[in-house]
């Protein structure tokens, strides 16, 4: 029987025993466990199908986080990693050797930036770096490539990626395609089905949805599970089970408060387009927006980010965040509050000036994470911070 979002998120994957008759799946904060393990109707770990054995390979928490994102996300297997950078460093390892070409989209978040560009070529991995707009001409070619890797929505300009597109181009090429869909979450966007062979996701941001944990999940085919485990084992990624128990938690409202995040950031993105103080707003929602039309094509949802430029630059952006009430002055996004942030600040932080302006990243690019408040109250408060 097919079931709604909601369904699933509460539902999938909950690690219920009749013999204790335990409705949520417990925290199993246990390093180790019986090996070998003599009942012959022990549980199996989804991740090599024989039982649990240590938790930094696999853990029940963890499985039922893994296994409930993986429906939500319609991805037949998942794994948790303790970061959002561990899952994309995992993923990328176990797909690329010394001597392969990774092609990717140039606007990217920056700690991917520099492991794209530092580290993936110091151990003879090459990577060309494409701009966005590029990737979404269909004009690329993928010809001698390992994979073709982008952000649905590219932080923190909220540039779109066409996912749609790029999913045939890779299946034509056969060229796996890897996306990072932080910015959208799983209730806006499934790239699995627009042609995703891995989606990643940093879970510290909305699938978390508190501002409280640290962690990643990567979703992919089952025939790609041992090479993807055999990464996160290696690398140590493993989340800790309270930190899986908390997103496993965060995954059931994520629907819910999805919906407030579209609908609160498209209200702020349409009262900041009119004010005579910003300069350009940058929401994948808004008419007029470039990126408008590939947002609609590839998204069910705009999310929660909205970003801006205010006339008179950094000043005027530093005078502003003095003023606010409700948003705080933080970095980090996809938690019920809402948060304002400079990307030169923070997520950018590690890039050059040079590098930054080529990303169309100001110095005084404000980018905010809209949170479940009510819109009239955040409205209120940006609006007498602008006043």
């Amino acid at each position: 029987m097919a079931v709604g979002f909601n369904t699933r998120a509460v539902q999938a994957g909950e690690f219920r025993d009749e013999r204790t008759g335990n409705v949520t799946t417990p925290i199993y904060e246990t390093s180790t466990f019986y090996n070998p393990n003599p009942n012959p109707s022990a549980y199996k770990d989804h991740t090599r199908n024989k039982p649990f054995m240590y938790t930094r390979w696999g853990n029940p928490t963890l499985e039922s986080l893994e296994k409930k994102y993986a429906a939500l996300d319609g991805v037949e297997e998942s794994l948790s990693f303790s970061t959002g950078m561990g899952a994309i460093t995992s993923a990328v390892m176990s797909l690329l050797k010394k001597g392969d070409r990774l092609l990717s989209m140039k606007e990217l978040y920056g700690e991917t930036f520099l492991f794209f560009t530092k580290y993936l070529p110091s151990i003879g991995i090459n990577v060309d770096l494409v701009k966005l707009d590029e990737l979404n001409s269909g004009r690329v070619n993928l010809k001698g490539y390992a994979g073709l890797y982008a952000e649905s929505i590219a932080n923190p300009t909220l540039k779109v990626c066409d996912l749609s597109l790029l999913g045939k181009m890779s299946a034509e090429a056969g060229v796996p395609l890897l996306v990072d869909a932080t910015f959208a979450s799983p209730y806006n966007q499934n790239p699995a089905r627009l042609g995703a062979a891995y989606t990643l996701h940093s879970g510290t941001k909305y699938i978390g949805g508190h501002s409280d944990i640290m962690l990643g999940l990567a979703g992919f085919e089952k025939k790609n599970m041992d090479t993807v485990w055999a990464k996160r084992k290696m690398f140590g990624a493993t989340p800790d089970p309270i930190q899986a128990y908390l997103g496993l938690r965060g995954l059931k409202t994520l629907g819910l408060r999805m919906k407030t995040h579209n609908r609160n950031a498209m209200e702020i993105a349409r009262f900041l387009s009119t004010h005579r103080k910003v300069d350009k707003v940058f929401y994948p929602g808004l008419e007029g927006f470039e990126y408008n039309e590939v947002a609609k094509r590839n998204l069910t949802g705009f999310g929660g980010m909205v970003s801006f430029e205010l006339a008179g630059g950094l000043d005027a952006v530093k005078d502003m965040a003095g003023k606010l009430k409700i948003f705080s002055y933080a970095p980090s996004l996809g938690g019920v509050e809402s948060l304002f942030t400079l990307p030169v600040e923070t997520s950018h932080l590690s890039l050059t000036p040079a590098e930054r302006m080529e990303a169309g990243i100001a110095e005084g690019l404000v980018r905010m994470s809209v949170g479940i408040e009510d819109k009239e109250d955040l409205i209120e408060d940006l609006k007498n911070a602008l006043g």
